[in-house]
């Protein structure tokens, strides 16, 4: 028996809400047109203040009140789910086989098709492996069930992702209009010619563009699920296998589907800039760990091979990654020094302050972090770079051989540079130091079966150009 038609779904469509993608209980109907379950209305616009947006097309509404039930989408709800179940049960048992005029009563999980007893007795099937088709039936709808229950989770995430992203939580622009006011007067003809703003706006459209390609895709697939699980069992075993694959292909590009790119644009005459403030360091083996070998001029760092496994969830970095410290610290002044990495595929590289400044913030006091991050992560065949604290974490299209830090002791100002690109990956404002800055290194963790490389204080009179560029 075919699956249900295109009417069907339409109609199912119609009468599911878009919050918990269940049939409409006691469906509201607001302003902009949108409907949805009075409870799931209720609890999404619980959390706002004064103005109430829609969950679904996110237009804003001045009247919080929650309308009251619409009679009629109830009534047509009602109609909906009594015609998909009259459906269901006029398409029970009426598949049989053509050959033998036998009712279906076995699956072939080789062949993916509904046999009778006769056809399961044939030598065709003979090596095959053959399942009563309720039991097959029963574990494909247990298997629909966990994939309707993962989809409905990503949805979700993903939904807070797209309301993160239409209100972002880096402010581009400002960054980079901060950083570009600094050289304003020398280079402003450049900055006309590039087009900066209008650029990030483009690719802020495109992220936003495709993540809700994603989330539309994740909601074609709960409605197909949906409408599956009311087939009868033939028609859910032949049409869940190609369902389930479309998924799995999905899900395993979501990290790219739901992960912004990192911004990258070049700022003329920035590394100039820079390599003025440029200062030697040198590490100081003492503060490293065992798992951490320093080379004899004091410059580079490198993962031993008793390295610990990591045994700590991702959220509880930096407390499992191991550092090793500067043998100097600062109190005053701007400072800038450059690290390679380019044989490391991951590292993470910052600052430590062992005393800030308490803030008040809306008559409470916070306490600052001592620690300023940034790390790089490799996973599977792309690298991904996070702040801590903040909200960077964003893919590129490649790892960077050199990362350059700038350190503004008396604004609190710490930046990091792709020396290569010559241009900025992420900065932090007003920090409150309060006590002498340490930078600090961590040459890992390396990746499972590699021989891990070294991490390299560059000198001040070093420079990087195309031909030293080398990735992991």
């Amino acid at each position: 028996m075919a699956a249900p038609g295109k009417p069907l779904k339409e109609l199912q469509s119609e009468i599911t809400c878009s919050i918990c993608r269940c049939y409409f209980c006691e469906p509201v109907t607001i302003g902009c047109g949108h409907s949805f379950c009075q409870a799931c209305l209720s609890s999404s616009w619980r959390g706002e203040a004064s103005a109430f947006s829609c969950p679904e097309c996110r237009g804003v509404s001045q009247d919080g009140e929650i309308p009251l039930v619409n009679r009629r989408l109830a009534q047509l709800t009602e109609l909906g789910k009594e015609i998909s179940f009259k459906l269901m049960q006029s398409t029970q048992g009426q598949s049989q086989c053509v050959p033998h005029q036998k009712p279906f009563k076995l699956f072939c999980e080789e062949d993916q098709t509904a046999l009778c007893v006769t056809c399961g007795e044939s030598p065709e099937h003979g090596a095959h492996k053959i399942s009563p088709i309720q039991e097959a039936a029963h574990k494909y709808r247990r298997e629909l069930q966990h994939i309707r229950s993962l989809l409905g989770n990503h949805l979700e995430e993903d939904e807070q992702l797209l309301a993160q992203e239409e209100k972002p939580a880096v402010d581009w622009s400002n960054l980079f209009s901060r950083e570009y006011s600094k050289i304003y007067t020398l280079l402003l003809d450049e900055v006309k010619s590039l087009g900066v703003p209008e650029r990030i706006r483009q690719e802020h459209k495109a992220n936003q563009d495709r993540l809700s390609q994603h989330l539309q895709t994740l909601q074609d697939f709960m409605l197909e699920l949906q409408a599956l699980a009311h087939q009868p069992n033939v028609d859910l075993l032949q049409d869940s296998k190609h369902l389930l694959r479309s998924i799995d292909a999905v899900l395993s590009q979501r990290a790219k589907a739901v992960t912004p790119e990192l911004i990258e644009h070049p700022i003329p005459g920035l590394m100039e800039i820079l390599k003025r403030l440029q200062v030697e360091l040198t590490l100081d083996p003492t503060s490293a760990d065992s798992c951490v070998s320093v080379s004899g001029d004091l410059k580079s760092a490198k993962a031993a091979e008793d390295w610990p496994e990591e045994t700590k969830p991702p959220e509880d970095f930096p407390l499992h990654y191991v550092f090793i410290m500067s043998s100097y610290a600062f109190s005053s002044g701007s400072l800038y020094w450059e690290v390679d990495v380019a044989q490391l595929p991951q590292w993470v590289l910052g600052i430590y302050t062992p005393s800030l400044r308490t803030r008040r913030r809306s008559g409470k006091k916070v306490t600052c972090t001592s620690l300023f991050l940034l790390q790089c992560v490799k996973k599977e065949e792309d690298y991904y770079l996070r702040t801590y604290p903040g909200p960077l974490n964003h893919r590129v299209k490649s790892p960077f051989p050199r990362i350059g830090v700038y350190l503004q002791y008396s604004s609190g100002t710490l930046g990091f540079y792709n020396v290569f690109q010559r241009s900025l990956i992420y900065k932090f404002y007003s920090i409150p130091f309060t006590a002498p800055v340490k930078p600090i290194f961590c040459p890992g963790p390396p990746l499972p079966g590699t021989k891990p490389g070294p991490m390299t204080l560059c000198p001040v009179d070093s420079h990087l150009c195309s031909c030293c560029h080398s990735s992991q």
